[in-house]
């Protein structure tokens, strides 16, 4: 796997940490079996990366990603795309130590996908963090890959989530415009700073509790754990998050964030398509605690 840094001046070994979501214990171990190359050198962990460095990534087995049966919630299916709601927990596709029991395992076993992102992210037009939960579009050729990569990237992609956060948020609706790259402090995280990329944020109150607020938020601009640092920036950080927003816990299943709606025009149709899903069980069992 081939990957190009987004952002230069931080150590190899913390940017495939987040990028990978592995200690950076398994990735030093990776550097230094010669699984890593930048720029096609093999180097140090320590490593300055510059932006537009190419990492290459030899970690998964000779064999590729296996296919592997699993039970997957299919929203919408043609011979062109699919749209899937993802549970819970479920790893959007395979990195370093973690080669099995990602969505891409199980699609692979249901149907054929797009290999323009290469065998360990076939058909991933765009991901979701594990604990995030809801709607995902795949590819399942290299046509109508480069067609929704193109629409994503010009932002006509719709895409809609729901969230729990702490506190009770006054306003209606509000934007946030803070741009996001990684934090200085803590390389596995990001954070909101004046030098990174630009990242904006539309929200708008569903519902208020005694200590929450329920919303729904639409992405304007789509950076790693965006609306998580940036409900975390404004001091809302989402429920049950157990990285950004140092508050109380209630289990292990994860931020109360699910990506309700999503909206793209078909790549061979040319005609726009929106699908919505349910709120999780794991979502609604804290949202309890609060009404």
């Amino acid at each position: 796997m081939k990957c190009q840094v987004k952002q230069g001046n931080v150590r190899l070994d913390n940017y495939l940490s987040l990028v990978l979501e592995v200690s950076r214990s398994q990735v030093t171990k990776m550097i230094k079996a010669k699984e890593i190359l930048v720029n096609g050198n093999i180097v140090k962990p320590g490593f300055i990366l510059s932006e537009d460095d190419i990492l290459e990534i030899n970690h998964v087995e000779e064999d590729g990603v296996k296919a592997e049966k699993m039970d997957l919630d299919i929203v919408y299916e043609d011979d062109d795309v699919m749209v899937v709601n993802k549970a819970n927990g479920v790893v959007v596709h395979p990195g370093a130590g973690n080669h099995s029991g990602t969505l891409v395992n199980g699609l692979l076993y249901h149907t054929k996908l797009s290999d323009l992102n290469g065998d360990v992210r076939p058909g991933i037009v765009h991901r979701i963090d594990a604990y995030t939960t809801g709607l995902l579009m795949i590819a399942k050729n290299n046509k109508a890959h480069e067609i929704l990569a193109k629409e994503l990237a010009e932002k006509k992609t719709y895409r809609k989530y729901v969230a729990l956060v702490w506190g009770v948020i006054d306003s209606d609706t509000g934007e946030i415009d803070a741009p996001i790259g990684r934090s200085k402090s803590d390389r596995k995280k990001m954070a909101v700073r004046a030098d990174g990329k630009e990242a904006i944020t539309y929200f708008k109150v569903l519902k208020r509790f005694d200590k929450a607020t329920l919303i729904e938020l639409r992405l304007e601009t789509g950076r790693t754990h965006q609306i998580r640092v940036h409900m975390n920036y404004i001091g809302h950080p989402v429920v049950n998050d157990p990285v950004y927003g140092n508050r109380k816990l209630f289990d292990n299943t994860g931020q109360c964030l699910h990506a309700k709606e999503l909206g793209f025009i078909h790549p061979k149709t040319g005609k726009y398509m929106q699908f919505d899903s349910e709120l999780p069980d794991c979502f609604l069992n804290i949202l309890k605690n609060f009404e």
